[in-house]
């Protein structure tokens, strides 16, 4: 039996963005696996494997092969469906006659939207547009397609953004004049773009070469999101449109709910505090969105929120539930639109909720609370509901991913593939152990004693976490530790996900690794989300270090060497905790926010992190910041320190990693500075295959070559 191994990376498949056909006899999927030359490359035309235009989730299609799959319900093996190009965002016609779906297999290689009968034949292109398009609606009659796509205002103003021929190529800025708060994100700059709703009219006799039948329905610079139809051919979508003209689109969540008439007439419908909102739209005219309170605080739970059009009203049906909704989660009605479903964090899995809503009209409440639908002990990414059936896609410890299908309860779960069967039959696979201690006494941690400030110690809070062990460990044998750290920091990790390969690589290579959602995660309620308000590096250190306290007393566990490593807000804590505590022998950050003052001013739209959970910026209180950034006590770090970061990462630019670096080196402390070019803040998850395996193996060697456990195994230095 083989262990696994960095390179296995390149052996998974893993699935996303299930959808049920109308008539419910099958699921379709995307089925993506790393090209094992996809280690290069340029990156210029990039997919979205999501449900919407999220820019977190893009891809380089030089790096991944992705085809959509459809498998019965009925429980054959599924059958490949696309076979040309890097497909994603498949969707089922109103009837099920046709797939339309996002394609980069033109001749130009930019994503557009394509159509495939699915009785058979050729899959014809629709559009030619130069924003590359995302998140798919079919209108009701299906004759229509809306989707998203990014123009800049002299496309839209000469035409282009509706069409335009071969070769055509945006032209690079030199030099880039910006003028706007937020100019760049994910890997690239916006130079000028914003994002717009579009539609395609398919019955147009010119939809046949993909030119001339493309209508944009939206105006304005502002941004917007992804588009739905109602039942009566209205569109609704939502726009990052302030009410006060003079306000900043940038620099705001607030935005605008739009319902646009099949006239054309287009109206606001309410204005709330949303991200980036995901719409679904019930068969009265209910719109049910996904919502963020105060501003779009950052310490605050995400709430299903439902308009209603007969008394103009926003109901808030998950106000009870004391859980966070998924912001980037599919959010759907389901049968008889008497339900929203969403995904949610849950002690240690993301769920698929049904949450109850009223009907329009009502002046009552549901009688029912939100419930969890599938996916305990799961980690769920995507799902969709039909009329008879829910399909969604989910990895568990023993797998990367799959698709499951169940009733819209959550009854009869059958798992509909084995995406990976060949590959797990011949792998030992570590089940990870549960951990649960008594969140840590972060006072001995403090900066400062005002950090205080009042606030109730954690009282009865308990961190949830996982243990692996190495698979060819003997009874009588003991490993060091590697402790993972996760982002956000508000997310939940699960012992499956994204963290699946990295932290099963890691236990083979002979490691016994712990990760846990400390205080600041989501899954675990709204006082234990909110509890790092202005104290990120105590109150998450406290529970950290409370979980490596537990675990090193398991006698697999050789607790005179311990690890640490994490990615993003990770990374901030792994450098902050190798300089205020002596703990770890060796630490391997990540792409880590380091400095708060500078992070605010580089980042994208996460500069609203600094403001949200410290309460503040660097021109109201630079010194708190200071206080709290880690590469500032760099020279109290003597621990050998790998320090990974991404050179096109605009999420967190590599400013922070530089200086953190650069005083380990003043400071005499072992280091060496890893920098993977054409990367961006998602190399870990949807990078160039060979730098995902890279980087999976200097943090192994990393630790191995400091561990007197590996002998045989040099020095890294």
């Amino acid at each position: 039996m083989h262990t696994v191994e960095a390179e296995d990376y390149l052996a998974l498949a893993t699935p996303s963005e299930p959808r049920v056909s109308p008539d419910g006899n099958a699921v379709a999927f995307v089925r993506t696996t790393p090209r094992a030359d996809g280690s290069g490359g340029s990156g210029e035309h990039e997919i979205a494997f999501a449900e919407d235009e999220g820019e977190d989730d893009t891809t380089a299609v030089e790096d991944v092969e992705a085809s959509v799959f459809v498998v019965p319900l009925g429980g054959e093996e599924p059958r490949r469906f696309t076979a040309a190009g890097v497909d994603a965002c498949p969707r089922w016609s109103p009837s099920g006659d046709r797939l339309a779906f996002v394609s980069d297999r033109g001749d130009d290689g930019a994503p557009d939207v394509w159509v495939l009968p699915t009785d058979g034949g050729e899959a014809r292109r629709v559009t030619r547009v130069p924003g590359g398009v995302s998140a798919l609606a079919w209108g009701p009659g299906g004759d229509r397609i809306a989707f998203l796509q990014s123009t800049t205002g002299g496309e839209r103003e000469r035409g282009d953004d509706r069409g335009v021929g071969d070769g055509y190529e945006r032209e690079s800025p030199d030099p880039r004049v910006i003028d706007r708060t937020v100019y760049r994100a994910a890997q690239s700059y916006h130079d000028g773009a914003r994002s717009h709703v579009y539609v395609v009219d398919l019955d147009d006799d010119r939809a046949s070469d993909g030119e001339g039948a493309v209508e944009r329905v939206t105006d304005g610079d502002v941004d917007h999101t992804a588009p739905a139809w109602g039942d009566d051919g209205a569109l609704y979508y939502g726009a990052r449109d302030p009410e006060d003209p003079d306000a900043d689109p940038d620099d705001t969540v607030e935005f605008a709910l739009r319902r646009r008439a099949p006239d054309g007439d287009a109206r606001t419908l309410v204005r709330d505090d949303a991200w980036a909102p995901r719409i679904a739209v019930a068969a009265d005219g209910r719109v049910a969105y996904v919502a963020s309170p105060d501003g779009g605080n950052t310490l605050r739970q995400a709430e299903v929120h439902v308009y209603d059009p007969e008394t103009d009203a926003v109901r808030v049906p998950t106000a009870g539930l004391d859980r966070t909704v998924d912001a980037e989660s599919p959010l759907q009605f389901g049968p008889n639109d008497d339900s929203v479903y969403v995904l949610t964090p849950e002690t240690g899995s993301v769920v698929v909720r049904r949450v109850p809503v009223a009907p329009a009209g009502s002046d009552s409440s549901p009688d029912a609370a939100p419930s969890v639908v599938v996916g305990t002990d799961a980690h769920c990414s995507g799902f969709h509901v039909g009329r008879d059936a829910l399909a969604y896609a989910a990895s568990e410890w023993d797998h990367p991913g799959d698709v499951f299908a169940a009733t819209p309860r959550g009854a009869e779960t059958t798992r509909l593939s084995t995406l990976n069967h060949g590959y797990l039959d011949e792998r030992a696979v570590v089940q990870p152990e549960p951990v649960a201690v008594p969140a840590g006494d972060e006072r001995e941690l403090r900066l400062e004693p005002e950090a205080d400030r009042g606030r109730a110690p954690a009282g009865d809070a308990t961190i949830e976490g996982w243990l692996f062990t190495p698979p060819e460990l003997g009874p009588d044998e003991s490993a060091p530790l590697v402790v993972e750290v996760h982002g956000g920091p508000h997310v939940t990790w699960t012992p499956s996900g994204t963290m699946w390969h990295e932290f099963q690589t890691l236990a083979a290579a002979g490691f016994c690794v712990f990760a846990c959602n400390p205080r600041g995660a989501t899954g675990y309620g709204q006082s234990f989300q909110a509890a790092i308000e202005r104290d990120w590096g105590p109150v998450t250190a406290a529970d950290v270090l409370a979980g490596v306290d537990a675990v090193q007393e398991r006698s697999a566990v050789d607790e005179t060497e311990t690890f640490v490593a994490g990615g993003s807000f990770g990374g901030y804590m792994t450098a902050w905790l190798l300089a205020h505590t002596d703990r770890f022998d060796a630490g391997v950050p990540q792409r880590g926010v380091y400095d708060l003052v500078s992070f605010y001013g580089s980042t994208d739209a996460a500069y609203m992190l600094v403001e949200g959970d410290y309460g503040t910026t660097p021109f109201d209180d630079p010194e708190l910041l200071y206080r709290h950034s880690p590469a500032l006590a760099a020279d109290d770090i003597t621990a050998p320190t790998l320090v990974v970061h991404s050179d096109d990462d605009y999420r967190v630019p590599t400013a922070g990693a530089e200086l953190l670096h650069r005083g380990l080196q003043k400071a005499g402390t072992p280091t060496r500075f890893v920098r993977y070019p054409r990367e961006g803040h998602e190399l870990s998850r949807s990078g160039e295959p060979g730098h995902v395996v890279d980087r999976i193996q200097r943090i192994r060697d990393w630790f191995q070559g400091y561990s007197a456990a590996f002998e045989d195994v040099d020095e890294p230095m």
